[in-house]
């Protein structure tokens, strides 16, 4: 079994890799890891990303109260949030939040990561849909994440960030690399002409085989696919307004 100190060691190293590549800066960001029942290893609040030693990391209860911390440090103020996934989340381990250039420019501009364009986003991430606003520090995070936390491994956050999590803190880690290159794609895509979709009959055939890969938590691709057939049938109900509408209005011209 891994020691605790070898769990504070990773979190270091996660720290350090999503503060090189950009996906922080200064002080932002946070990671948490499950430990036990009522014990999670948290980063520091105030402390940046990419410096952090093993001395530097809290320990919390599932209510987010300090269990031990070293000298001044104090847990992520984003706790909060932290321990919403975990209590809705059985099979959550580990939580990472950053603020990835490409994706938190989606946030900000209130564009989900809903387009099936690549195999590989839609078998490890599906869809990543945007939580409304929110206060940092307050449970207006939490209370905005929480209707997604059982659909989805990945959520943007309006005007913030992105928070993912997964089994281990290496595979919640993975997702926050995924989403940011979904997202570069997708905006790289759009400059070049707009990106070509893939058929809803291979989106499905893809969700399927999430499996095959060895995939644990939820199935994120089953909610791209009842998003297209919500579209669809939203397509069509517009279709049949505007065809009504246009016949109306015929009608009072006569």
């Amino acid at each position: 079994m891994i020691s605790e100190y070898e769990i504070k060691k990773q979190i270091c190293d996660i720290g350090k890799r999503i503060y090189n590549k950009g996906m922080v800066a200064a002080n932002d960001g946070n990671i948490s890891v499950k430990i036990g029942e009522n014990e999670y290893l948290c980063t520091p609040t105030g402390v940046s990303k990419g410096f952090m030693t093993p001395e530097y990391i809290c320990k919390v209860d599932k209510k987010g109260k300090v269990v031990q911390a070293n000298g001044t440090f104090k847990p992520s103020s984003e706790i909060k949030m932290h321990m919403r996934v975990y209590e809705e989340r059985e099979d959550v381990k580990s939580v990472v939040h950053a603020h990835p250039m490409y994706a938190t420019g989606f946030a900000i501009a209130g564009i989900p990561l809903d387009q099936p364009i690549m195999p590989e986003a839609i078998i490890g991430l599906g869809e990543v849909p945007i939580a409304p606003y929110g206060t940092p520090s307050t449970m207006e995070i939490p209370d905005a994440v929480s209707k997604f936390l059982q659909d989805y491994d990945a959520v943007l956050l309006e005007n913030h960030g992105a928070l993912t999590y997964g089994d281990s803190l290496l595979g919640a880690y993975h997702k926050m690399e995924a989403v940011e290159f979904y997202a570069q794609l997708l905006f790289i895509a759009r400059q070049v002409g707009g990106p070509k979709e893939l058929p809803e009959d291979e989106v499905r055939r893809l969700c399927n085989m999430r499996a095959d890969y060895g995939l644990t938590g939820r199935h994120p691709g089953e909610a791209m696919m009842k998003h297209k057939k919500h579209h669809k049938e939203e397509s069509g109900e517009s279709i049949v307004l505007e065809i009504t509408k246009r016949i109306m209005e015929e009608m009072n011209l006569k």
